[in-house]
């Protein structure tokens, strides 16, 4: 059975267990996705771990998505000439800019909320993968389910999802900071936090400590354009594949 097959069947399987409970079922690149609200969160990973055509009980992840500016660039790429690397750079997109002239936190994107928790399980006995998504209701307050009582390995990955965007795991054990450090302001993965930070730390020997102070040494730099698109080197490979299974 190819992976295009098996994801067919799987989400076959989870429309007609779930209904009208899964928002969406997404079927992309080899995988499968299914949306689901944080109302129905805990009922639908609870049959999807313990009922026997899924057996989702192996944890591998979760992370949090901010999706404002999804799908924007900062480089020109129309209205520009043919020479020079950097010539298209506007520099305009979310995280450059002045703290106190950041944009409005409100969704810019075709999606209906900001914030986003991304679930990632694995079945063993079934050897099949599955992405769960659950977009935040309230885009200033963030807030979905814990999935900790139904997989322990979900604690710290849920601790990193909330310090680095501020999503909360409503029913969490223990909801503190895990990677930035302690008095630490803001959510740093957050689109609308500017890419330079907020504070620079350095050690004063007149002071004889160490000091905070606003940003002063670094500017940001435009490295990569981000960019959303279906490259050609992938069409083939995906049409090479194609000709293969038809093959064989």
């Amino acid at each position: 059975m190819t992976e295009q097959q098996e994801d067919t069947r799987l989400a076959g399987q989870l429309r007609a267990r779930f209904g009208d409970k899964l928002k969406r079922v997404i079927c992309e690149r080899g995988e499968t996705t299914i949306e689901v609200t944080p109302a129905n969160l805990i009922e639908i990973a609870t049959a999807l771990r313990d009922e026997a055509e899924f057996r989702f009980a192996s944890f591998i992840d979760i992370c949090g998505v901010d999706y404002l500016s999804y799908g924007q660039v900062e480089w020109d790429t129309d209205d520009v000439t043919a020479t020079g690397f950097s010539r298209g750079v506007e520099g305009q997109s979310a995280g450059r800019f002045d703290w106190e002239e950041r944009p409005d936190q409100t969704v810019t994107t075709d999606f209906e909320h900001r914030f986003a928790s991304v679930m990632h399980l694995l079945s063993l006995e079934h050897n099949m993968r599955l992405r769960v998504r659950v977009f935040c209701e309230d885009d200033h307050f963030p807030v979905v389910p814990s999935v900790t009582s139904l997989w322990t390995g979900a604690n710290w990955f849920e601790r990193e999802s909330f310090d680095l965007f501020g999503i909360i795991y409503d029913g969490h054990p223990d909801l503190r900071r895990i990677l930035t450090d302690y008095g630490f302001v803001g959510h740093p993965f957050r689109k609308d936090f500017p890419l330079i930070g907020n504070v620079e730390v350095r050690y004063d020997p007149e002071a004889g400590r160490v000091i905070y102070e606003p940003v002063s040494s670094v500017e940001p730099r435009v490295l990569v354009p981000r960019v959303i698109r279906d490259d050609s080197d992938l069409l083939q490979a995906q049409a090479e594949a194609a000709d293969h299974w038809q093959e064989n």
